[in-house]
């Protein structure tokens, strides 16, 4: 089992950054590729970045690349997504969530674990 808690999110202004956090606990954290999702009102969730378990794969999606870095700590087994540039479109609740596996995916049914979520909000 992987207890998951991610923490940053909150209200800024378009343009700002903000820098997420997420904490795993219960499971060999190195071993987990760990993703980024995102759910705005309305719409599906959808893949924002992910880490391979040796953070030696990196993926983002279109619309956050060259804005987002997605990064890890094993030895503090946390996931981090740095932001810059936010959007008002970024506004969304974020995911953290961890695979079973190493690969990494895009695909959020490969996922097996997944955060509370914490709430960004992007104001013009």
């Amino acid at each position: 089992q992987v207890q998951l808690v991610e923490s940053g999110g909150g209200l800024v202004q378009a343009g700002d950054s903000l820098r997420l956090s997420c904490a795993a606990s219960g499971r060999t954290f190195s071993s987990s590729a760990m993703g980024w999702f995102r759910q705005a009102p309305g719409k599906e969730r959808e893949f924002v970045a992910g880490i391979s378990g040796s953070g030696g794969s990196i993926y983002y999606a279109d619309s956050v690349k060259g804005r987002f870095t997605i990064s890890r700590d094993n030895a503090k087994n946390t996931v981090y997504l740095q932001m810059n540039s936010l959007k008002p479109e970024d506004t969304a609740v974020y995911y953290c969530a961890a695979d079973r596996s190493s690969l990494l995916s895009r695909n959020a049914d490969r996922y097996d674990y997944w955060g509370q979520g914490t709430q960004v909000t992007v104001s013009s």
